[in-house]
């Protein structure tokens, strides 16, 4: 029986955004050999992807006497892990369903998987982060939006059309804040996300002329900026962030009774406030468990570097079993 040398294998992780598109060369130890990124801005997915090659060639070429490249794995906005496809992506300008892991492997010569962003985070932390060794686990990206990964037994959970996972739309107060995307009424995104605590700091900034979010301009107001009032012990931005921590704890209460996690992985540049949001989301999340499942499941702050972690993420998926 041949003895496989995982240390000359390399994979190709990419990650599509709707600003700019990261890529990296990774060994399977979640080492980045090499990196780099383009804009996402061309007209055609064939346009792009010629861009993507003209790129990554050169790199991939650099590496081939010393490692084989073993596929490509890509995070991107409503990618299908099952069919290979994006479809209708809000926030790229390709419209439809985009055959991409297939136009990446006509290009490359080597298999693509694809996945969305969250899922992608959700492998890489099982590979290469916190979650290793774990089986049963749900990640949670909170940045802009709210996105997750859902991992139980050691597999992400896909469902069957391929779009399982989508917490972050989930409706945590009925009737509640409208999403400034989709329309409906109370999801997690519209008050979890960063987009979210500027909604809430702007409407308690209102009602409270005194705080120090109100020495900002409108447009400076976001999690960054609530984070530094609170930082300065403003209490309006640190019930912003309780009120958020709040919302945020009564939906995981709710995921961990759907899939009993060993832990839930916190990630992105919203848990930068710390125990501000942590500690609120903790205590709400335990209070509305039932005592089966209470003190069992691990806040945890993810482990991977954040410029890195969608290129590792996207990485896994080549390595996966």
């Amino acid at each position: 029986m041949a003895v496989i040398d995982l240390s000359k294998q390399i994979a190709l992780g990419i990650d599509i955004g709707g600003t700019n598109t990261k890529f990296g060369i990774v060994n399977h130890r979640g080492e980045i050999l090499d990196k780099g990124r383009v804009k996402t801005e061309s007209a055609t997915i064939d346009e792009f992807i010629e861009q993507l090659y003209v790129e990554i060639r050169p790199m991939l070429d650099k590496h081939s006497k010393s490692y084989q490249l073993m596929g490509i794995g890509v995070g991107a906005p409503n990618a299908n892990y099952y069919t290979g496809m994006i479809d209708y992506a809000p926030n790229l300008k390709w419209e439809g369903k985009i055959p991409l892991a297939g136009k990446m492997t006509e290009k490359f010569g080597v298999p693509c998987k694809i996945t969305n962003d969250a899922n992608a985070a959700a492998l890489g932390e099982m590979m290469f982060g916190a979650a290793r060794g774990m089986k049963d686990f749900i990640m949670m990206t909170l940045g802009t939006g709210v996105g997750s990964g859902i991992v139980t037994n050691g597999q992400v959970i896909y469902g069957h059309d391929g779009f399982a996972g989508e917490l972050g739309h989930t409706i945590v107060k009925p009737n509640g804040r409208k999403h400034w995307s989709t329309g409906s009424e109370g999801s997690l995104e519209a008050y979890a996300s960063a987009t979210g605590i500027a909604i809430t700091a702007k409407k308690m900034r209102a009602e409270f002329p005194n705080s120090m979010l109100n020495n900002y301009p409108e447009d400076e107001i976001n999690s960054k900026t609530v984070y530094e009032c609170a930082e300065a012990g403003d209490p309006i931005a640190i019930e912003v962030f309780r009120y958020t921590g709040q919302k945020l704890g009564e939906a995981l209460a709710n995921f961990v009774m759907f899939s009993s996690p060993e832990a839930i992985l916190l990630f992105g540049g919203v848990i930068k406030a710390g125990d501000f949001i942590l500690k609120p989301a903790k205590m709400h999340m335990e209070r509305n468990l039932l005592p089966i499942f209470r003190g069992k499941v691990k806040l945890v702050f993810s482990e991977l570097p954040e410029a890195d972690a969608a290129i590792l993420g996207s990485s896994a998926l080549v390595w996966e079993k």
